[in-house]
């Protein structure tokens, strides 16, 4: 029955008086029966490939049943073998022939075969081998090289040819592979004659297998399609999969992702599976894949400098050598990490304990100890977040002190739930599997994970090649180039720069899927730290210390990652309504008469200006709290700003002088014991470093170097360690004695806080302690990395006390120094003012954004920073931090005419927008150059302030729900796959596009407009413009901006202040979709009061379009009555056909007449309601009518 499965006349037949020998006869569930069963389905299965061998032999005399010497008649040993043979070509059968026999003595034919049952490739060729074929089974084996149809079994043909059609592909030793289909309507005479029937030929050549019709005269009544596609011999997993059905006559091509749902990779039998393709019979497709390279799968096992082959297998790693940039010779064997010994599952999560394969020579060294046992938490905290928890269980390490908002109940609803997650046993690993798509976002299943006490190393495959985030760092593209770049985070007193760790840590990405899904990715570790991307697409953390807790988000779109992640980390702050206004700040003022002469020229210019700054210029020796005498007059000139509607916002920085002999702030701060100091054991005393404040009665020579100056005129400073309870109420005493006795301010900006000190690690460099905390048998991929963690910063060794009591190293919260200093910064604003106001701080990590905003650092005078500040505003929308941007202009260096004019327009589109500069720069504020500069920065400043209103109503929705603000293409045209590298354009929200000229030069602006309707914000007009690239004109006065059809956008008419344009009525810009609606909200509370959302002392309106009729809805009222607005102007764009008519009904249901303005070219309306004083938060109805 075996055998006879494969005659190509497959008969069971015996003679009157035998006994019945039919497989039924030996009774259900024997043995016989089910082999029989088992190998009349493959029969069945391959009966289209059967049938081909039948047109061929009918058509060209091939031989179908065939002689191994007919295909290898070179190979001699194959012209005596008459107990194998084949189908055609590819199918080699191996029956038993003998009686008792288990072992089979079988040749095997020079070329590549695969066990069609096992699917795995044999090693053996041109040899005799010994194949183990018990009672139920008989060798069968296809040939590499094979493209084999195939079709689901049935009982009869009748059945199985209705079935779904599949392949087989076997690749030969090249990769490569070739086959036939003929197919009629099976019992028809003279089909091939007529010419009714279908006629394939199946070629797989670099990864696309072509399936080509080359003759197409039946039509098959069962609709057939191809339906799976198996791939035998491909090691590695795909990257991705797609389908082009190939068009004739008028029809093109069109292409279709595969989704990962419908793709499997076996990489124990290295095969791989495409399921459900529904492919027409009859069609000519394509059908690509891409498999990633066996070097591309390498984890590197030696990421520092100088890897050898001896120092690699040093760590029990492989050494193999490359022909591929950047591939790592050094790597991982395959099972090198931890293998489950321990699972326990709940319906909330599970727990494992891992064990180390201890088969690998350790990493570890005797100052750092392996971690052979370690436990495994994932927790299912909702429906859309997870969290993995990797930890010691046998030692208290240290874990991030910053807490976040988990539900309080974990999710154990299982349909509920976006995601399942798995584990893998040898090597141990974490899977997470979308489960609308079954794409794997997560699988740490990867060689190479190492958990010692100083050095911790995880890898993850990737679910595709488009990651965004990981900061702070300066990226050059808003997606990371994945080919093998590491990235390392580790606050630090650095400015931007490529592969530059600079100012704050933020171990958080987004991983984008080719289903268009999104996800993000948090590590809760604040230890000094970097990630490697690979090609695989994969990626590598490695940090010093800590333990590894990971939360997922899962989306599942781009916006929504950014919700579900501020959501567990804070929701962002709500800034005052005047820190939206443009702000002017220098370096370099040399008494408060400049900053006097410049208010005066900027209200001469009438260019909007809400915020003024001081520098440290504006301290006596550069001392926090002590005010200059150059600068005896600011205190006078700041009130008499202050009620002219300005604001002034102080710098601060975190280090206080301990060489005065009355200062104040040392001296109440030494007594509350809060500056940071050696752990007791080593040193009662303070660390002292030095920055900014100078020793006293010492004149300044700025002409030495740098270093010189540090040593000769920089006093020793303390740190403050704003862990403790008590440094925070110190800073509050200081902070409001400050305001109260000195100088009024409106927001506090907060600088140096990384720490940065100038000399590395404490006065004298001598740390006191374990050295290898300054520099760590690992150093991560830092700058300036072979100088060690305390480079430009403090002693590693330093002891910090948490709010609980605890001490920690300065080692493992370096990193959050700047977290803990921001929220004491902002208790202390709001209380000693009163007011909102809004802090800006330089280092920052996760939850930052709570409590402040962000400039992008020091940055230089340089045309490449204008599009690399689009990237970090994009980022840090990602991380939570809404309210940022990069100083205007540049800090560093000359500003150029062109670059910064440039620039002003880019910047008026910041959240934050400040233009500041260096000491020994040359101004470069609007009024500086000529007046050429200051009417276009006065035009594109006065855009700024008349969408205020939007802009404050994005800063809400981000307060409230998460959204974003400078939001990315991606986020809001996630199906249009060339929004994924737009890093040259933003969006502000849903609805305005903003295309800046970032170029020398620039004439014209390459833009992509996406699939929606746009109208110029300039014109008014439709750009008729879909999804598409365009040039877009760009003279020296202009950026081009573009508001998105179906929305709504509330607007002011522009004032040099937001003081007096808050007192204007209020505008809407209508922008109608293709089909006349729009929508929109507008929120609005007094501008700076305090909580003002939480205690709903605000106005919430929702506005819609339809039906020629424009609603207003009140969602929430609750202003104070100083703070009302009546509606002003209501532009309408997108009306095609004139409007004569148009009324307003108000809440008492009256209706009022109004004039309409239109302007066909432009096919806008223009509808002035402020004669008729409606209160904008009382509801009302504008209706347009048509001329008949």
């Amino acid at each position: 029955m075996q055998v006879g499965a494969f005659y190509p006349f497959s008969r069971n037949h015996n003679a009157q008086g035998y006994k019945p020998q039919d497989p039924a006869a030996y009774g259900a569930g024997s043995l016989l029966v089910e082999s029989s069963k088992h190998y009349l389905r493959i029969r069945y299965t391959l009966l289209p490939y059967l049938y081909t061998l039948f047109f061929k032999a009918s058509t060209t005399g091939e031989t179908v049943v065939r002689p191994l010497m007919h295909e290898f008649y070179s190979d001699k040993a194959t012209w005596d073998v008459d107990r194998q043979f084949l189908w055609g070509k590819h199918l080699l059968i191996t029956p038993v022939l003998d009686p008792g026999v288990v072992m089979l003595d079988a040749y095997i034919p020079d070329a590549l075969w695969y066990d069609y049952e096992t699917m795995k490739p044999l090693a053996e060729r041109r040899q005799k081998i010994k194949l183990h074929l018990p009672g139920d089974k008989l060798g069968l084996h296809i040939r590499g090289g094979a493209v084999l149809p195939t079709q689901k079994a049935a009982v009869t043909t009748t059945y199985s040819r209705r079935n779904p059609m599949g392949l087989i592909i076997a690749l030969d030793d090249k990769a490569q592979a070739a086959g036939e289909l003929f197919w009629d309507d099976g019992d028809s005479r003279d089909t091939v004659k007529k010419g009714n029937y279908i006629h394939y030929k199946f070629t797989v050549l670099h990864g696309v297998l072509t399936m080509q019709v080359m003759h197409a005269g039946y039509r098959d009544p069962n609709n057939l399609h191809f339906e799976n596609i198996t791939i035998l011999g491909v090691p590695h997993p795909l990257v991705s999969a797609s389908v082009t059905h190939v068009g004739s006559g008028s029809h093109g091509n069109s292409t279709t992702i595969v989704p990962d749902s419908s793709i499997e990779h076996d990489a124990t039998k290295e095969v791989l599976f495409i399921r459900r393709l529904s492919l027409t019979l009859g069609e000519t497709y394509l059908v690509r894949w891409e498999v990633v390279q066996e070097e591309y799968q390498r984890v590197d096992c030696h990421p520092e400098e100088h890897a050898d082959e001896a120092k690699c297998k040093g760590r029990g790693c492989i050494w193999k050598t490359s022909n591929i940039d950047r591939v790592p010779w050094c790597y991982y064997p395959k099972d090198y990490g931890y293998h489950v010994r321990l699972n326990e599952g709940t319906m909330s999560g599970f727990w494992v304990e891992i064990i180390r394969n201890k088969r690998y020579q350790s990493r570890a060294h005797s100052e750092s100890r392996d971690i052979d046992i370690l436990h495994v938490q994932v927790t299912y905290h909702s429906s859309s977040m997870l969290q993995f928890k990797i930890w010691d269980p046998a030692t208290d390490r240290y874990e991030v002190p910053v807490p976040l908002s988990v539900p309080t109940v974990p999710n154990t609803n299982e349909d509920e739930r976006l995601y399942k997650v798995l584990y893998k046993s040898d090597p141990f690993g974490i899977q997470v599997i979308r489960k609308s798509t079954g794409t794997t976002i997560w699988d740490s299943a990867v060689p190479g994970f190492t958990f010692t006490d100083m050095f911790i190393q995880v890898s993850t495959r990737l679910s595709s090649k488009y990651i965004y985030g990981f900061g702070e760092t300066e990226h050059s593209t808003y997606k990371h180039d994945l080919n093998y770049h590491t990235w390392g985070m580790f606050a630090k007193d650095q400015p931007p720069g490529y592969k530059m760790n600079c100012y704050g840590v933020h171990p958080f990405y987004m991983g984008l899927e080719t289903t268009t899904d999104a996800h993000g990715v948090l590590l809760l570790n604040s230890n000094a730290m970097d990630v490697t991307f690979q090609p695989m697409p994969a990626l590598t953390y490695r940090t010093v210390g800590g333990i590894l807790d990971f939360y997922m988000v899962l989306g599942p779109t781009p916006e929504n990652v950014v919700q579900q992640y501020t959501a567990l980390i804070g929701r962002p702050v709500l800034p005052a309504y005047w820190s939206l206004g443009f702000q002017l700040c220098r370096y370099g003022y040399a008494n408060d008469k400049e900053i006097a002469d410049l208010y005066t020229q900027m209200r001469a210019a009438g260019i909007p200006y809400d915020v003024q700054y001081a520098d440290i210029d504006y301290m006596k020796q550069q001392l926090d709290f002590v005010l200059d005498p150059e600068f005896a007059g600011l205190p006078s000139l700041v009130n008499d700003m202050r009620k002219e509607g300005m604001r002034f916002i102080f710098i601060l920085d975190p280090a206080i002088s301990g060489n005065e002999t009355n200062y104040p702030a040392y001296d109440r701060g030494k007594a509350a014991d809060v500056f940071i100091k050696w752990p007791k054991k080593l040193s009662d005393d303070i660390v002292w470093g030095k920055v900014w404040p100078d020793y006293p009665n010492v004149a300044v020579n700025e002409s030495l170097d740098w270093d010189t100056q540090v040593e000769l005129y920089r006093a020793y400073t303390a740190f403050p360690d704003f862990f403790r309870n008590a440094t925070a109420k110190w800073w509050h005493q200081e902070i409001m004695d400050f305001y109260q006795t000195t100088i009024k301010f409106d927001g506090l900006w907060i600088d140096m806080n990384e720490p940065a000190s100038f000399v590395h690690g404490t006065v004298g460099g001598q740390c006191l302690g374990d050295p290898l905390l300054e520099k760590p048998l690992y150093m991560p991929f830092l700058e300036s990395k072979h100088l060690g963690l305390n480079h430009k910063t403090l002693c590693m060794n330093s002891e910090q006390i948490l709010s609980d009591g605890t001490p920690v190293r300065h080692y493992d919260v370096h990193s959050l120094y700047g977290w803990s200093h921001t929220k004491p910064t902002y208790d202390a604003l709001l209380n000693v003012t009163g007011r909102r106001g809004i802090v800006v701080t330089r280092s920052t990590y996760p939850s930052s954004g709570k409590w402040a905003g962000h400039w992008l650092g020091d940055n230089n005078a340089s045309w490449d920073q204008l599009y690399k500040s689009i990237i970090g505003m994009m980022e840090f929308s990602l991380f939570g931090i809404p309210y940022t941007g990069a100083d205007i202009c540049g800090f560093f260096n000359t500003a150029k005419y062109e670059m910064c004019l440039r620039w002003m327009q880019l910047g008026a589109f910041y959240p934050y927008s400040r233009n500041h500069n260096g000491k020994g720069n040359p101004r470069q504020d609007p009024v500086a150059w000529n007046s050429t500069f200051a009417e276009a920065s006065r035009k594109v400043l006065n855009i700024r302030y008349t969408l205020l209103p939007y802009l404050y109503t994005l800063m809400y929705e981000a307060h409230t729900e998460g959204n974003t603000v400078v939001r990315p293409l991606l986020h809001e045209f996630t199906k249009e796959r060339t929004t994924w590298d737009i890093h040259k354009q933003f969006l502000w929200g849903p609805a305005l596009l903003i295309t800046p000229a970032l170029d020398p030069g620039a004439t014209q602006v390459e833009a992509y407009v996406p699939d929606a309707r746009w109208y110029d914000y300039h014109t008014a007009k439709d750009v008729k413009v879909r999804g598409k690239k365009v040039w877009m004109n760009t003279p020296m006065d202009h950026i081009n901006l573009h508001i998105r059809g179906g929305y709504i956008l509330p607007w002011q008419k522009p004032e040099n202040t937001t003081y007096y344009s808050r007192k204007n009525p209020l505008g809407l810009i209508v922008a109608l979709s293709d089909n006349g609606t729009a929508q929109g909200l507008f929120f609005w509370d007094d501008g700076d009061g305090i909580d003002t959302v939480e205690k709903r002392q605000y106005l919430l309106t929702s506005y819609a379009v339809k039906s020629n009729t424009l609603s207003g809805r009140i969602l929430h009222s609750g202003l104070f009555e100083a703070d009302h607005l009546i509606l002003g102007i209501v532009k309408v764009w997108g009306i095609s056909t004139t409007i004569t008519e148009v009324t307003l009904t108000d809440v008492t249901e009256t209706v009022h007449p109004l004039t309409p303005q239109y302007n066909a070219d432009a096919q806008e309306l223009i509808i002035d309601a402020t004669a008729i004083s409606v209160r904008v938060d009382q509801g009302f109805t504008i209706t347009w009518r048509a001329s008949v």
